[in-house]
């Protein structure tokens, strides 16, 4: 690298104009470091060691001090004999302060008195290195980008189409499983349900056929009977009694039709985990996972052991009952920490998200409207009764409540949030932590009255999710 420009003092401006009256130039060595004239960039990235060569480096020139005289001479500079106006000297020194060229008698006694001034020349043999840096900084960079284009790009378009070949096998792969799982869970249900057809329809030929002989048995038993009564002589009629006493015994034989399960389809021969599975994860990723937009807790219902947000979405338990007893309500649940939604629902398909979060305590699910409100009894404790159904967390379990029957639950990850997926038309109800899609239980069942969202908590607070 070059020698960088230095600055004189007024001392040596001032020996500088003596040197000239008697002959004499400039003596540089008092001079000092002129400050660095292009600010550090990003083309100092990566660069060499100043000075050591590289087999890219660029064929530039750098100017130095020691060659400043042969390169003014040479007209390398193009410093032409421009003379100041005040002063009628050569505009031969540069002023920092003000960026503009300067003679020796405007830096002492002129209009630059005191300002940082630097001879020409090594004002621009330092332009010239700093150019000859820049220049070399941007081939540099010039040869990354070439690089960038020709190696890396080349690369990662090459690697583009490998891993977008790779991702449509695996796609079709696992389409082609789909399917294959699919076809083979289909042509089971119907063969199951086929199966049970037969079942059912030999079922009900047996019964008809039995009991088309007992109505035949049945008719010549009264007929005979109609005979004896109408056609026997009193004599004959009072000694018959063993003969109608067989008749009877015979009609009271056949006994009564009772209709049975048997002889209807059992509907669990065409449930299937995988479709349900299948159907489950297609709705919850739909855009209606978290519910409509207006469903809310029924400020109603709400016990006193619970604080209902403004927005109607969460409830915060309380052990202490607030002072005020809220007023007299038959919907509200007066000793359970229970609510309900406002929306009955008794036909379509809908989901929704409660955020239950660290609570040690809760219940989340369904019930019917009639369910009982009151009193600490288990017919308005939810999961208790034959009309809520709701999973259960407390302490560490997990289990799905109904009718006072709990079934334990297997829950690898503590959820933080627990959804609900009501299929009204396949009476099926089923629970689901919503961020792995994980099916936490699902049943079927024969809902026969308008459903409600029900939830308990009796630890910190839960919340309806939009």
């Amino acid at each position: 690298m070059g020698t960088k420009p230095e600055t004189s003092s007024i001392a040596s401006v001032s020996a500088d104009l003596d040197s000239r009256e008697h002959g004499s130039k400039m003596d540089l060595r008092n001079m000092e470091f002129e400050p660095q004239l292009f600010p550090p960039s990003s083309f100092n990235n990566n660069l060499p060691p100043k000075g050591s060569p590289t087999k890219d480096e660029p064929p530039f020139v750098r100017a130095t001090s020691a060659s400043t005289t042969s390169d003014t001479e040479s007209g390398i500079f193009s410093v032409e004999s421009e003379l100041c106006v005040e002063h009628e000297s050569e505009l031969d020194w540069f002023c920092i302060s003000e960026q503009k060229l300067i003679c020796s008698h405007c830096a002492i006694v002129g209009s630059c008195h005191g300002h940082s001034v630097t001879q020409l020349t090594t004002r621009v043999t330092a332009i010239r290195n700093q150019l000859v840096d820049v220049c070399e900084k941007i081939q540099l960079q010039a040869q990354r980008i070439e690089r960038f284009v020709n190696h890396t790009l080349a690369a990662k378009e090459r690697a583009l189409q490998t891993e977008a070949s790779r991702a449509r096998e695996h796609i079709l792969a696992q389409g082609s499983r789909v399917r294959e799982a699919l076809e083979e869970e289909e042509q089971r249900l119907l063969e199951a349900v086929q199966r049970e057809e037969e079942r059912v329809e030999e079922g009900l030929l047996t019964q008809r056929s039995h009991w088309s002989r007992a109505l035949s048995g049945l008719g010549q038993t009264r007929s005979r009977l109609v005979h004896v009564l109408t056609h026997t002589a009193d004599a004959q009629l009072a000694t018959a009694g063993q003969e109608i006493t067989e008749r009877v015994e015979e009609a009271e034989g056949v006994g009564h039709p009772c209709d049975t399960d048997k002889l209807n389809l059992n509907t669990a021969c065409s449930d299937s985990k995988l479709l349900r599975g299948l159907w489950a994860g297609a709705v919850l990723l739909g855009p209606a996972a978290y519910g409509p937009a207006d469903l809310q807790f029924d400020p109603r219902t709400v016990s006193p052991l619970l604080a209902l947000s403004e927005d109607g979405r969460t409830v915060t338990f309380s052990k202490r009952q607030p002072r005020d007893s809220p007023a007299y309500d038959p919907a509200r649940f007066d000793h359970w920490p229970n609510v309900l939604g406002t929306a009955a629902m008794s036909t379509g398909t809908h989901s929704w998200v409660t955020e239950v979060g660290q609570s040690g305590a809760f219940k989340v699910g369904v019930c019917y409207q009639s369910m009982e409100r009151k009193g600490p009894g288990n017919g308005p404790r939810l999961g208790y009764n034959d009309c809520s159904w709701v999973l259960s967390h407390y302490d560490s379990d997990y289990s799905f409540c109904h009718a006072g029957k709990n079934q334990a639950l297997r829950v690898v990850r503590r959820p933080q949030r627990v959804g609900v997926l009501l299929d009204w038309p396949s009476h099926t109800l089923l629970f689901y932590e919503p961020d792995s899609g994980t099916v936490l239980h699902s049943l079927t069942h024969p809902f026969s009255a308008p459903l409600l969202v029900a939830c308990a908590v009796a630890d910190r607070s839960a919340t309806l999710l939009q």
